[in-house]
């Protein structure tokens, strides 16, 4: 399997609180998310809001697109990484 990670920057989906990027896998997009609360919990986010998260999965983008390889090499699809998914890492 083939994951390649866009450098775009993640869209931000204020209804679920969740910060959207993509994944290609083997050459086709893939939706990803990490919730807002993975970001404050792990990568400093001082609030919910656009900025903040953004600023956050900046910092934490590396951690984020790891962690996230193994959860697409486990579903082979989309993921929504959660709290829980960096407390288990490694």
């Amino acid at each position: 399997m083939n994951i390649h990670y866009r450098n775009d920057a993640p869209e931000f989906d204020g209804a679920n609180l969740l910060m959207h990027f993509v994944a290609e896998v083997d050459g086709e997009p893939v939706d990803c998310a990490i919730s807002a609360e993975a970001l404050e919990d792990h990568f400093g986010a001082e609030s919910a809001l656009e900025g903040p998260l953004q600023e956050a999965f900046v910092r934490g983008r590396a951690q984020i697109r790891s962690v996230c390889t193994e959860a697409i090499e486990q579903t082979g699809g989309g993921v929504v990484l959660h709290s829980g998914h960096f407390r288990i890492q490694g």
